[in-house]
């Protein structure tokens, strides 16, 4: 082999095993966390678990179940070509649609808590705004790298975006769940940012939305008292108060280094959903402040792969793909841990990968499953051009 053939192929390798790195990084962080998770939500419900079903490693054995799934989930669509999803982008957004009027409807939807937000029963039900938020993904992405290619002006690029995510909003405010509302508006909005849409455009329409949303939100008697109630907990100790604050008793009580795996005391029906919405009180309190921090900088890293990964894209698809689902995940832990510290209202949403729940895990992993493969073209696409 001459020199110029080593040097090429040193060049190659190199290139190979640096845009592989962000795919390994992306998954072993992610395994991490939904491992992590899965402990976390054993050790947080094993009295809850043996209340409702005669076994304190009822709910563990669920999620572990649910682990495995994601994991499939996370393989598979990894080594699935990206470009194939764009082709189902329609199919999978009206199925989603679908299952977010079945919510709504007697008799088919499961209401927990005041909030219709689940199809099925005990252990099978799914909760169709989690599908939703990779199905608005997966259209916008595809939507708007088709527009942008064929050269349409910013309108025909922004109004779909607006009115769809509008339509998927009001059917998931209406369950009531304030929280995935602002998710979808956070991806939205996102992606339009990173596809170039200015400011000076979206900022206006950002305004009216979040305006209205908010006004809906405060005319239902229910969810004012939800929305409200973070701003005085103890005002409302004995109701909508409560969990915000024995959350915040349970992230104090910590201390530096937490008071040990499993030996918490907002398990022990202290603090309500501790396994589901509040999993970080519990991470605060049996892991301490070395422990909360750290799972808070590990979901950082993961983003900041993702948008590393993201600005290698091999192609603007690829490029939204990614950072909507990065929007998505920080978004999510953004508002749960504001939640849990009483900084924002609780609105349900789930710590990406940590919290207790089938949907959430499933489909999160399935769409870091989607970045990794979008870090593998990258990959090939580099080493095809040294």
């Amino acid at each position: 082999m001459t020199t110029i053939g080593v040097q090429r192929a040193s060049v190659e390798r190199r290139s190979f095993r640096q845009g592989w790195s962000d795919a390994h990084a992306l998954s072993a962080v992610t395994v991490a966390l939904a491992v992590l998770g899965t402990v976390l939500v054993g050790a947080a419900s094993q009295v809850i678990s043996l209340s409702l079903y005669g076994s304190p490693w009822a709910i563990l054995a669920r999620q572990g179940l649910w682990l495995g799934l994601g994991l499939l989930a996370l393989l598979g669509f990894g080594r699935l070509d990206y470009h194939r999803l764009s082709g189902l982008s329609i199919p999978v957004l009206l199925v989603s649609f679908l299952g977010l009027m079945a919510v709504l409807a007697p008799h088919i939807g499961s209401k927990v808590t005041g909030s219709s937000r689940w199809i099925g029963v005990g252990a099978f039900s799914v909760q169709p705004s989690e599908i939703m938020k990779l199905a608005l993904v997966l259209f916008f992405a595809q939507l708007i790298a088709k527009r942008q290619a064929a050269g349409a002006p910013i309108k025909l690029v922004v109004f779909p975006v607006v009115i769809v995510m509008c339509v998927a909003g009001a059917l998931v405010l209406r369950q009531p769940d304030l929280g995935t509302t602002v998710v979808f508006g956070v991806i939205a909005f996102s992606m339009l940012f990173a596809a170039g849409v200015p400011g000076r455009v979206l900022s206006p329409i950002a305004l009216v939305l979040g305006a209205s949303v908010l006004g809906l939100s405060l005319s239902d008697p229910y969810r004012r008292q939800r929305l409200l109630s973070f701003l005085h907990p103890s005002v409302h100790s004995a109701g909508s108060g409560y969990q915000v604050l024995q959350s915040m008793l349970g992230v104090g009580s910590g201390g530096i280094l937490g008071t040990g795996l499993g030996s918490g005391w907002v398990q022990w029906g202290y603090l309500p959903n501790a396994q589901t919405d509040f999993i970080y009180a519990v991470i605060a309190q049996e892991l301490g402040l070395f422990g909360a921090v750290g799972v808070l900088l590990v979901i950082m890293v993961l983003c900041w792969i993702g948008i590393r990964i993201a600005l290698r894209a091999p192609d603007r698809f690829g490029a939204l793909l990614t950072v909507g689902i990065v929007a998505w995940i920080a978004s999510e832990t953004f508002i749960n841990i504001g939640a849990v510290l009483g900084l924002l209202p609780v609105t349900g949403i789930p710590l990406p990968f940590l919290s207790y729940g089938g949907s959430s895990l499933v489909v999160t992993m399935a769409a870091i499953g989607i970045v990794r493969s979008v870090a593998r073209a990258s990959d090939q696409r580099r080493v095809s051009v040294t």
